[in-house]
């Protein structure tokens, strides 16, 4: 079976189960946090660039979408303040220190982490995860230096400002977690802050060994997994070690999910892949974002990486870590797919231009 269907073959009866299960506990365990600090099952920002076309903004403010919500919102907070969906939900492992407690495990991972010197190596991935027994959230996002170590609480990198960033909280139960270890295996994330405390090395040992520096063996170049968020929505996790050398989204992720790509990554200047048509599936880059309203940006100010189907019937959106540029072939990095329509509609709305085939 093509892998398209295999995601969509899981049963009804299936989803019910896992929603019975984590209904009654949902609200009081660990799991990504709206504006409100109120418990979702997912939700996406799109921290704007501060400069549009023909205008300068702060750089801070920011699109907000969730499993509750139709469409895009604009915040009415900024990225850096005490406030907001990513600090509330980073917030549950900062309250009462308990990133020092051993009822919970967590990472933060960056290849560009805050304060310590870059080095190569590391997959070019972004992310938090943290979880107790019961349930917890894994959070992706494209912002170097990006969170702080949990000692220092929130804050969020003033070179974060310039350019447009996206971030994915997903809520899981801690069963997920094991699949989500397998695919942080491969993309081999700088964890430059975790804890796997004693009570979960037995089911995570794959968490484990990574959080200890330790690069943890592959049996293929990549891997697909199908997570399930705590109410039952599907993902697919897209994971690439540097062994599989190609643009994750023309050599893989197009050609698996059988569907033309509009690919937004970051276009810096003479670094950048062309557009793709030479596959039975292509990809094609976007230049320029529409934003809801009159305000418009260009790719070149844009360092988040998602992608959505040219063709509405497909419904796939996807966003993850790497850019479509050359030097990122050899990086391991990942994707994590949507087949979602609310996703899809509010992120193929922002499609302005693109290089077609």
């Amino acid at each position: 079976l093509a892998l398209k269907s295999t995601y969509r073959f899981l049963t009804e009866s299936m989803q019910i189960i896992l929603l019975f299960c984590s209904h009654s506990a949902y609200a009081a365990a660990i799991s990504c946090k709206n504006e409100g600090g109120e418990p979702v099952d997912w939700f996406i920002i799109y921290k704007l660039p501060k400069y549009k076309i023909g205008e300068v903004g702060s750089g801070l403010d920011y699109m907000y979408l969730d499993s509750n919500g139709s469409g895009w919102q604009m915040s009415k907070y900024l990225v850096n303040t005490s406030q907001g969906a990513l600090f509330q939900t980073l917030n549950q492992l900062y309250v009462g220190r308990a990133f020092q407690s051993n009822s919970s495990v967590y990472a933060f991972y960056n290849d560009a982490p805050p304060v310590l010197d870059y080095i190569q190596g590391y997959g070019h991935t972004k992310g938090v995860l943290l979880s107790d027994h019961s349930q917890g959230f894994w959070l992706s996002h494209s912002v170097p230096h990006f969170p702080l170590f949990p000692e220092r609480g929130y804050g969020y990198p003033s070179s974060g400002k310039v350019n447009g960033q996206t971030a994915l909280c997903v809520t899981y139960s801690y069963g997920q977690f094991q699949h989500i270890a397998k695919q942080l295996a491969y993309l081999y994330p700088r964890f430059y802050n975790c804890s796997v405390p004693a009570a979960f090395s037995g089911d995570l040992p794959q968490l484990s060994r990574l959080c200890e520096g330790t690069k943890a063996p592959l049996t293929s170049e990549k891997s697909a997994e199908l997570l399930l968020s705590a109410r039952g929505e599907k993902f697919v996790s897209f994971a690439k070690s540097e062994q599989f050398v190609d643009d994750i989204y023309t050599g893989w992720v197009a050609q698996d999910l059988h569907t033309d790509l509009l690919v937004e990554t970051w276009q810096r200047q003479g670094h950048a892949l062309p557009s793709n048509c030479t596959l039975p599936h292509h990809t094609m880059n976007i230049k320029r974002i529409r934003l809801p309203g009159s305000a418009r940006f260009s790719s070149r100010y844009d360092h988040s990486k998602w992608c959505v189907s040219w063709a509405f019937k497909d419904q796939v959106t996807c966003l993850g870590d790497l850019n479509r540029e050359r030097a990122q072939m050899w990086r391991g990095g990942g994707l994590i797919c949507s087949f979602n329509p609310r996703i899809y509609t509010a992120f193929r709305q922002l499609v302005g231009w693109y290089i077609g085939c």
